[in-house]
């Protein structure tokens, strides 16, 4: 062989060299913002909505962020997610308006302005609370100016100059409207129950706002002496894990139908706080594991009797005697269970559900034993001014004073906590405003109905908030705060009803329209009550209302009140919002209209770090978006969000960005090649599917299934894998097969004049310059979504600067291009293909050749080997210089499962290598015009 090249001629100018003004390296944190000022200077929103009137309308509705704080990387997963999808839509041919918002009011931001006050020395009850509210006010608005810039600078598009907060004027009287809807219907009441309570921030918590941590806490076992009846002379013995509740005590519960021992104890261990002749009840399934608990080591079971046989038993108050000298009747609750403890439960009514309502069905009163703070009423005996969870040692102590006490122990167990403030919180009795589930309304019905009729991904999150639906109680709405929504309404002093009038509402939504809810603290009863009422015959409710049910009427305030279609198309949110906003959305809606204000509910995990770890300052294991962005650029964190299961937890930290920063830089220079092998594309180059190659016909099968798969997502809302696909195809199928073959064509199959223009080509790179076409206006569209700078970029370089991809819609792809016979035959021949690659490439590292250039393939098929091994080109797919493809002549593989006979054989390509194209063939050199290069070659310089 000889690969000696000629000096005399230099036929590099001859030959196609791809060009583009896409640069290899992306230098995302200096390009993007320079994006975003194009697109805000040729006002791009608008343009879009331009664009799209009379497209059918797609609504995504914003799940309102907390306005107190830096963006977190779980904002970032949200809105990042939430842009793709609306980005999609617009161009798959929708019109995908979308309105940020933000929720402003409630006790997050009130509990940062009073920590600034405490830092100053300062009371909050001693500042006018006109004040405060201004303060809380300004508060917000800065955190929103600050999230709404960080919001951007991820590339998230919507309509920020018409951007929702809870705290507009008209949002606030909006809010107050829809509480007078519910007092309107009759859904609303005041009433006296326990709800989960913050002594630290004074108030009623939704649970949506507690989270629970582990706590230490002391159980006790103490007997209530019966003192009327049968059993008189005896005890009940009830346990509890909250010995601050026993001073609320006004019953005791037992399960109907279960069955309890009455014992005598006849011998106790040295440490037991039971006294040999005691005679003492507890459930027949807890008593062995009683009696070991409390160091009885003797005892005679005196009889057996059921619930039902103790429900005329009368006990008095373990600490009768004491100041608490009331009796405690035996009542029969559903609710006990033979799980813990003795199969009795001690009823403290202010101080739980099962409680409040057993009493409350049997005429007992629900003593107020603790204040706002936690600490015990001034008329409490023993304990009045004690802090609740600072009481056991003393409820202890007057326990054993008085006999009660039959042991204690302390245990470690998962405790409700504000997410705030970080306090223990407990049930409290307090009048609140609630919003009934189960009367002559049907909201929990019409919820669980509606429930049924919407699209859930993943479909799990239907059972999810179904179940929470199903069992939650009246929903509390009030809260003793004042940063907020007033409840706005009035209350007759003699009887306490609502004042359920029209006109009054109306005036009330107007003030609130005009200054805000402000109003309702600036200005006298009288504005509001008008002429036909006296003020002082009336109440004026001061409680805020919750902030969920806030959150939950912004589809009354953003999309009705502007005229946007309801309900929404998709709400969005992470998977806590089962119980938070798409639960206070759906009651809130199902309430007032009947139906809820969205088709469909997409649910994300929670990001966690490397180690699968919850993020924490404390253990440095914080990723911040901010932090990302400067580093890598918002499409990397883009992209780190679609080549996620977004749906279940996500993992982030340093590794996991490297490699996706690797993975973008792949599809980078994905479009890069593109881009240069268009170069000097006309539109007259484009040649029909028909007339391509089966190679190019196999790309553009390649791009119809990625193209069912992408329009599947837009319309199931289901991006689970979309993006790592394209990823693979770009990686895989083209920089690593596709382009890898076709460089040859592309590069060398033209005629060039003296300036570089084309003047002849092949109908391979006719072709193959029509599918690079293709593969430009469907990958940039595809990506654009999650990569929308880049996106842009790779737009621009060929259109120019004054074009956008934003305002593109994916290309329409026919419905011939999908060929499942062509792709069979070609995985077939691709697998052949990394055979023979791994024989070439041993030949490479043996030293046998330089390159497959220099290389001749043979393969040696089976005689029942697919049609579609036969009549490839190998030569051209293993990019050597020549190929042999023989069949095996016997049939003794006929039948087997591999193709192949035998494994493909390099042996040295015979000839001599072109000076232009570099493939080793016999025929370089019969030329005498060009006696170094090929016929092909000779062809497109001659």
């Amino acid at each position: 062989m000889n690969d000696s090249v000629p000096a005399e001629r230099d036929y590099r100018a001859t030959v196609f060299l791809p060009r583009t003004a896409f640069p290899m390296r992306g230098d995302l944190p200096k390009r993007e913002p320079e994006a975003l000022a194009r697109w805000e200077a040729m006002g791009l929103f608008v343009r879009l909505r331009a664009d799209a009137a009379g497209r059918t309308p797609f609504i995504l509705h914003d799940g309102p962020p907390y306005a107190n704080g830096n963006l977190h990387i779980g904002h970032a997963l949200n809105k990042i997610h939430k842009d793709v999808i609306n980005r999609a839509r617009q161009m798959a041919g929708f019109d995908a308006d979308y309105v940020p918002g933000w929720d402003c009011h409630g006790l997050p931001i009130e509990w940062m302005v009073e920590q600034q006050y405490r830092k100053a020395g300062k009371n909050k009850d001693e500042v006018p609370v006109l004040d405060f509210r201004a303060e809380c006010r300004a508060y917000a608005a800065k955190w929103l100016d600050i999230q709404a810039a960080e919001f951007k600078r991820l590339g998230i598009e919507g309509n920020w100059a018409q951007r929702y907060a809870t705290m507009d004027f008209s949002s606030e009287a909006a809010i107050a409207a829809e509480i007078h809807k519910f007092a309107a219907n009759g859904a609303l009441y005041r009433g006296l129950r326990p709800v989960m309570w913050s002594p630290v921030e004074k108030t009623a918590l939704a649970e949506a706002e507690v989270e629970y941590k582990d706590r230490t806490d002391t159980a006790i076992w103490v007997r209530f002496p019966i003192i009327a009846g049968e059993f008189a002379g005896s005890a009940i013995v009830i346990w509890t894990t909250t010995p601050w509740t026993i001073p609320g005590n006004r019953a005791i519960a037992a399960g109907a139908s279960f069955d309890y021992a009455l014992i005598d104890v006849d011998a106790v261990g040295e440490t037991s706080h039971a006294r040999v002749g005691d005679k003492l009840f507890v459930a027949v399934d807890l008593l062995d594991k009683f009696t070991t608990e409390t160091g009885i080591v003797g005892h005679t079971q005196r009889r057996i009797v059921t619930g039902a046989d103790l429900v005329d038993v009368v006990c008095a108050h373990p600490l009768r005697g004491q100041g608490y000298e009331f009796d405690v009747p035996m009542l029969l609750g559903d609710f006990v269970t033979t799980e813990a403890g003795t199969g009795f439960v001690h009823m403290a009514p202010a101080h739980g559900e099962d409680d409040f309502f057993l009493c409350r069905e049997h005429g007992i009163d629900v003593p107020e034993t603790v204040n706002d703070d936690g600490t015990y009423a001034a008329d409490v005996p023993l304990f009045a001014g004690q802090h609740v969870y600072k009481v056991a040692d003393n409820v202890c102590r007057a326990l054993e004073d008085a006999g009660a006490l039959l042991k204690r122990e302390e245990f470690l167990h998962s405790y409700p906590h504000s997410w705030r403030s970080k306090a223990p919180l407990i049930y409290l009795a307090r009048p609140n405003w609630f919003i009934r589930m189960d009367g002559e309304e049907h909201i929990r019905d019409k919820a669980l109905a509606a429930l049924d009729a919407t699209q859930f991904v993943p479909d799990a999150g239907r059972n999810r908030i179904r179940s929470m639906v199903e069992s939650r109680p009246d929903w509390c709405i009030s809260r003793q705060r004042a940063w907020g929504v007033p409840i706005a309404l009035f209350m007759r002093k003699s009887d306490k009803s609502i004042l359920n009038d029209p006109a009054v509402f109306a005036r009330t939504r107007a003030l609130f329209e005009a200054a805000g809810a402000d109003a309702w603290y600036a200005r006298p009863a009288a504005d509001f009550l008008g002429n036909g009422y006296n003020p002082d015959d009336y109440e004026q409710v001061f409680d805020i209302v919750d902030v969920w049910f806030e959150s939950g009427s912004t589809h009354a305030f953003v999309l009705e009140a502007r005229g946007m279609p309801w309900p929404a198309d998709l709400y969005l949110e992470g998977s806590d919002q089962h119980r938070g906003w798409f639960q206070a959305s759906l009651l809130e809606a199902v309430g007032t209209r009947g139906v809820a204000p969205f088709k469909a509910i997409v649910t994300d995990g929670f990001v966690l770090d490397e180690q699968g770890r919850k993020m924490s300052k404390s253990l440095g294991n914080v990723t911040a978006p901010q932090e990302v962005i400067d580093l890598y650029g918002a499409d990397i964190l883009r992209l780190w969000v679609m080549n996620s299961d977004v749906h279940n937890d996500l993992r982030i930290g340093k590794e996991i960005l490297k490699q996706q920063a690797d993975l973008y830089r792949r599809i980078r220079n994905t479009l890069r090649w593109i881009l240069g092998g268009l170069e000097g594309y006309s539109e007259a180059e484009i040649l029909d599917r028909a007339a391509m190659p089966e190679l190019e016909q196999y790309m553009l099968h390649k791009l119809a299934e990625l193209d069912a798969m992408l329009r599947r997502a837009v319309a199931t809302h289901d991006w689970t894998g979309v993006y790592p696909a394209i990823h693979q195809f770009c990686n895989n199928d083209l920089s690593a097969f596709y382009f890898d073959i076709r460089k040859d064509a592309l590069y060398c199959d033209v005629k060039l004049d003296a300036e570089g223009r084309q003047l002849a080509q092949s109908e391979t790179r006719r072709a193959c310059r029509t599918v690079l076409d293709i593969l430009h206006r469907c990958l940039t569209t595809w990506l654009a979504p999650v990569l929308p700078f880049t996106a842009d970029e790779a737009w621009r370089a060929r259109f120019g600067e004054d074009e956008c991809v934003h305002l593109a819609q994916f290309p329409p792809v026919p419905a011939e291009w999908r060929d499942d016979a062509l792709d069979a035959g070609w995985a077939e021949i691709r697998a052949v293909r990394k055979l023979a690659n791994t024989q070439l490439e041993e030949a490479r590292r043996s030293g046998d050749i330089a390159s497959s250039l220099q290389a001749c393939i043979s393969i040696t098929l089976a005689v029942d080997a697919p049609i579609a091994l036969q009549s490839v080109n190998w030569a051209e797919l293993l990019i050597t210089s020549a190929a042999e493809t023989m069949i095996a002549t016997d049939e003794a593989g006929a039948g087997a499962a591999a193709p192949l006979r035998a494994p493909p054989k390099v042996t040295i390509a015979p000839g001599t290598k072109c000076a232009r194209c570099w493939q080793v063939l016999p025929e370089v050199g019969e030329d005498q015009a060009h006696p170094t290069l090929c016929r092909r070659c000779c062809e497109y310089v001659g």
